[in-house]
């Protein structure tokens, strides 16, 4: 046993000013990833939004420069300057440095607020190597300077100005945030996001990284409704209207809109003072009973249901619909700094009150349009039973009665999901030398036959007939849809294996499609991979490169720098005996494996939906703007 230290009152630290923010981050924005990197600029614009919302100006800008600085500016009031009689110091200089100190608690300066943890830019602040505040009010410009959230100067007063707001700009500490870049695609897309949410206001995008500037500015009148057409872009809708309402209910500013398409999937997202609850909360299940109670009372009232039907559960109710729910809420509950989830219970009943008030009038005034979406709400409600009854007969059975694992399913010897590994394989042949070249104690292999079913194009039920589905799923564990649960998952490494020509891409990009679809769990948690095998075998005597890209094929040409060399190229698997396979593509110290993540769950579902779904015309509009961005097909 080691010697016990002692531990007494010399041991316990004290963190001062923002020093907790850089011992901790994570505890402040999440993480020190891409996510947290770029939380920065959500504090900011967090902030220039409450100004919006309160009333006060109607422009804001993001701008990234080429030395790492981000500059965010608006035209609202500015932040105040003068002393702040607790601390003794500017005002501005008290919130840039001081944890929990703003005009967001109990103050009249902000009657909504998204930044009510008070610590956003502050927290900005000190995670910065290097940080400027510029206020322009009172007729002057104001500014001082900050590093790592310590000041640098006093604040100084400089020349004169008519106009009004608040410049901040920002260099990331790069020992905090150590291989992030900024990314413009997530910006804009926050950005779009936040001009839809505050109906009328401009915000302005500029990245000045290169040579040519880029610019995108956005402001929609139609707020959350043009969102939900924006959402819906390029989806065959069941109904033209989009169902929009907004108003007040106990104190509760909502707005919430919806559409039904002809997709299986539901995409829901919710807003709290313009922040992205990104878990939902109470304003969320409030959206979603008023939902389900107001069809279900429609229905049975215009006689599409008759009394003694079972109700249309909320899952038939939400299948296709695509909805925003955003409300303005005084002193928001938050669960955690990042602000997933909003917990106000008032958030609840004030929006089921409202939208079922509008709902029951939207359906009075469009009785077509009512009519298509109750029809698919029915028709979905009879997907689920069907598809209840295939996975009680096929999968329960099958798992809970003991029934053997698929009979092609060439199982490893450790029982341990951690150590386990599938390797999902084309066809029976490279299946044949896959099982030749494995490590018996933990890979796996399922070979599957042929193209499996692509799974955009139907309901769980017809998913269901298909045997190279029933068989991954009985190897998986996990079972599907209702009692899909990830912690019965076999394997922690799921490698999907295919021929690298057009075939074997198609074939992965259906499983991608399985995957995505009804087991995004396994992604998110960073279980499914896709193998690289190699495309050429370059022998020249006694020496033997693979080369897994066309680059690979000549820097390996270059270095070998003789005559007499002897190129394969492999059309498949099964074409490498497996010690080859072995070597180039299973054997974890050699191999190349390319994890499946979700960066951006929406546009990954838009994309699925062009290229796997049933409108021709958008899968040909996908193929003809993205034509030119293709590097490698083999790849």
């Amino acid at each position: 046993m080691s010697k016990k230290s002692e531990y007494n009152a010399k041991d316990i630290s004290v963190l001062k000013g923002l020093d907790p923010v850089r011992k901790r981050p994570g505890m402040y924005i999440g993480s020190t990833d891409s996510d947290g990197l770029h939380h920065l600029i959500w504090e900011c614009v967090d902030n220039f939004i409450d100004e919006f919302m309160g009333g006060y100006g109607n422009e804001g800008t993001v701008v990234l420069h080429d030395d790492d600085k981000v500059e965010v500016s608006d035209d609202g009031r500015g932040i105040p300057v003068d002393k702040h009689a607790e601390t003794g110091r500017p005002a501005v200089e008290t919130v840039m440095t001081t944890l929990h100190a703003g005009a967001k608690f109990g103050s009249k300066a902000y009657q909504v607020s998204g930044g009510l943890h008070g610590v956003g830019i502050s927290v900005v602040c000190a995670l910065s190597e290097w940080m400027r505040v510029e206020v322009s009010r009172d007729g002057y410009i104001y500014y001082q300077e900050y590093e790592r959230g310590r000041v640098l100067a006093n604040l100084k007063k400089g020349e004169k100005t008519k106009k009004t707001g608040t410049k901040i700009i920002f260099k990331p500490d790069r020992e905090i945030f150590k291989n992030s870049v900024f990314n413009p695609k997530k910006i804009i897309d926050h950005l779009r996001q936040q001009a839809y949410l505050t109906k009328g206001i401009r915000i302005s995008f500029i990245d000045r990284r290169k040579e040519v500037e880029k610019k995108h500015a956005f402001y929609f009148e139609g707020g959350i409704s043009s969102y939900v057409k924006f959402l819906t872009r390029g989806i065959e809708p069941i109904h033209p209207t989009v169902f929009y309402c907004n108003g007040e209910r106990e104190g509760v500013l909502i707005e919430a809109a919806f559409r039904y398409s002809q997709e299986y999937e539901v995409y829901e997202e919710s807003f709290a003072n313009n922040i992205n609850t990104r878990e939902g909360g109470t304003h969320l299940t409030g959206f979603r009973v008023a939902l389900t109670k107001t069809i279900n009372n429609y229905a049975k009232r215009e006689g599409f249901l008759k009394e003694n039907d079972d109700n249309l559960k909320g899952e038939d109710i939400r299948e296709g619909l695509t909805g925003v729910i955003s409300v303005k809420i005084n002193e928001p509950q938050f669960e955690g700094q990042t602000k997933a989830k909003l917990g106000n219970v008032e958030a609840r009943s004030a929006t089921e009150l409202l939208i079922s008030e509008h709902l029951v009038d939207f359906f009075e005034r469009n009785p077509q349009e009512a009519r298509a979406i109750i029809g698919k709400c029915i028709l979905s409600a009879k997907a689920r039973k069907a598809a209840r009854a295939v996975r009680e007969t096929v999968l329960r059975k099958g798992v809970l009665e003991g029934l053997s694992l698929p009979g092609k399913l060439a199982d490893c010897s450790t029982r341990k999901p951690e150590e386990s590994e599938l390797y999902i394989v084309e066809g029976e042949s490279a299946g044949g030398s896959c099982k030749g070249a494995r490590d018996r104690r933990f890979q796996a292999i399922l070979p599957l036959r042929g193209k499996i079913l692509n799974v955009e194009r139907y309901r769980l039920n017809k998913i269901l007939e298909s045997k190279e589905v029933k068989s991954l799923i009985i190897a998986l564990g996990t079972a599907i849809a209702d009692d899909f649960d990830i912690e019965k998952l076999r394997y922690h490494r799921i490698i999907i294996m295919c021929d690298a020509d057009s075939d074997g891409n198609h074939i992965k990009t259906l499983l991608l499609t399985l995957f995505f679809r009804y087991f995004k769990p396994m992604i998110e948690k960073g279980y499914l991979y896709v193998a690289r095998p190699p495309l050429y075998k370059i022998q020249a005597g006694k020496r033997v490169e693979y080369a897994y890209t066309e680059e690979d094929k000549a820097e390996i040409l270059e270095d070998i720098k003789s005559d007499s060399v002897d190129i394969q190229r492999y059309k498949g698997l099964g074409e490498m005996n497996p010690s080859q396979l072995w070597e180039t593509t299973m054997n974890p110290e050699n191999r190349i494996l390319l994890q499946v993540t979700i960066e951006d769950a929406k546009e990954a579902d838009r994309i699925f939906d062009a290229l796997m779904g049933q409108e021709v015309a958008l899968r040909k509009n996908f193929i003809k703007t993205h034509a030119k961005e293709v590097g490698n097909l083999d790849i």
